[in-house]
């Protein structure tokens, strides 16, 4: 059997030790440096509040263990993880604390050591994410993978485990009756199923003997990542029994459709577990509520700030344009239900708004249009329709009926974007699809972008969107027209 766990079993312990080393660091320096900080009691029994502080760190580290070993490791992840792990280990330390002392001045000492234990092990986790990284870049705790089938798929895992070498994956090749279609030089075809098959055979009939054999990369791989269809259900069952026996890490990457890939995500139905296509983020009740939590509180403050303002803006689109100073247009928004969306009116009243996108030298922009628009000024009353709760501040841009109706026929999956609120600003939006679509490819592209979104919300990409969108005040977007 493979000892495949060594290298990671060895990092988690370090950073086990190097988390237990930084409590008892800070909690000394409480003791001897800082101590008119912390309650009376602490200084009469130092032992017991060095138990009680242990004791809570290992509760906390068993229910949310580092993750800094994992092979790839957002930001935010990292951040959460290290928030919640340091919360989870100060609430417990002061639980304790409080049963065993009636002491005062406790909740003041906890929340500084809990803001200190913070910033300390994120801090001392991102000086071991560097180091990390550069240790796997040497070739240290590397994983050996192999690849069986030839769907587009193993060619997107392939680019993940590629574009970062610090991910410490060294890809042996792939196995597969036919070869991929422009396959990078790197991946090499290590030839067909029945070769495949020989090798586990002969891997197995070897082990039954205990003769000395070189080994193929099947037998090598500790990690397998397999592709292929229903059709060759026996096979895939074969491969998942030797990966067992030979422990060996066994991966089915759902096959793509097309241009499409199945994002099959396993669902409980009972004692019985089932696949959707869309599991969001936002289908959980938490997440709702940070999300509309933040957009009303967001969205509020800004329509404050905006009344002194909004007087100002009326008279010039009055002087520059004869009709209303809102512009109100029917679009898509929630589960495909229409509401009616509000912005700053930046064109000429006419008769193809609810038809036809603006273009770059549209004539049915005003001067002061093409500024706002530039400025993304003329969006601001659309805050007003995130207070109501039509809309997010990060979502799919919403679009007009007629574009709905139109796309929807074109394009697979278009209604899809559909699962979420509208926003004011969005993934497409901050990644170069703003804007006019001149070409069917371009609303592709800006779907598969909000699908992105949808599948993967969390709260830090909607602030990494936020941030990416204010920029676009002082410096203008190319595609803002």
């Amino acid at each position: 059997m493979k000892r495949q766990s060594k290298g990671t079993n060895m990092i988690k312990t370090f950073v086990v030790i190097g988390d237990f080393v930084l409590l008892n660091a800070v909690l000394l320096w409480f003791h001897y440096y800082a101590s008119e900080l912390t309650p009376p009691f602490f200084q009469e029994a130092p032992r017991t509040i060095l138990l009680v502080a242990n004791l809570s760190m290992a509760i906390a580290m068993n229910q949310l263990p580092s993750i800094i070993h994992r092979r790839r490791v957002k930001f935010e992840q990292l951040f959460n993880r290290v928030l919640s792990y340091s919360l989870l280990q100060s609430a417990l330390m002061f639980v304790f604390l409080r049963i065993i002392s009636s002491g005062g001045q406790l909740f003041r000492f906890m929340f500084i050591f809990a803001a200190i234990m913070f910033a300390a092990t994120f801090l001392i986790r991102s000086i071991e994410r560097f180091v990390l990284r550069y240790y796997r870049l040497l070739g240290k705790n590397t994983r050996s993978v192999v690849f069986i089938g030839n769907d587009p798929s193993i060619l997107m895992i392939y680019n993940e485990m590629t574009s970062d070498m610090a991910t410490g994956y060294k890809i042996a090749g792939y196995y597969s009756n036919d070869t991929f279609a422009d396959c990078p030089e790197e991946l090499k075809h290590l030839g067909s199923l029945d070769r495949l098959v020989q090798e586990m055979e002969t891997d197995e009939k070897e082990n039954e003997t205990n003769t000395q054999h070189k080994k193929s990369a099947i037998e090598l791989a500790e990690e397998v990542y397999c592709s292929l269809s229903h059709d060759n259900s026996d096979l895939i069952s074969r491969i998942m029994r030797y990966c067992d026996q030979n422990v060996i890490h066994f991966y089915y990457v759902p096959r793509m459709l097309g241009n499409l890939q199945l994002r099959l995500k396993p669902e409980r139905f009972g004692d019985v577990t089932i696949f959707t296509s869309h599991q969001e983020p936002l289908a959980y009740f938490r997440n709702r509520l940070i999300k509309r939590a933040f957009d009303f509180i967001v969205s509020f403050l800004v329509c404050l700030c905006m009344l002194p303002f909004l007087p100002i803006i009326a008279a010039i689109i009055k002087l520059s344009s004869p009709g209303p100073v809102l512009f109100k247009q029917a679009r898509t928004g929630l589960n495909g239900k229409t509401f009616m969306c509000y912005k700053f009116r930046s064109m000429h009243v006419n008769k193809d708004a609810d038809m036809a996108q603006a273009t770059l030298d549209d004539p049915r922009k005003f001067a002061f249009g093409r500024f706002m628009r530039k400025t993304n000024i003329d969006e601001f009353p659309q805050f007003f329709n995130v207070l109501l709760g039509d809309m997010s501040i990060v979502g799919p841009r919403p679009h007009m009926l007629h574009h709905t109706e139109v796309y929807g026929q074109l394009i697979d999956k278009y209604m899809v974007r559909h699962f979420s609120k509208p926003g004011i600003t969005g993934w497409a939006q901050v990644t170069g699809f703003r804007g006019e679509t001149k070409e069917l490819w371009q609303m592709e592209e800006r779907i598969k972008r909000d699908i992105w979104y949808i599948e993967n919300w969390s709260f830090w990409l909607d602030i990494k969107i936020i941030f990416k969108t204010a920029i676009t005040l002082f410096w203008n977007d190319k595609n803002a027209y």
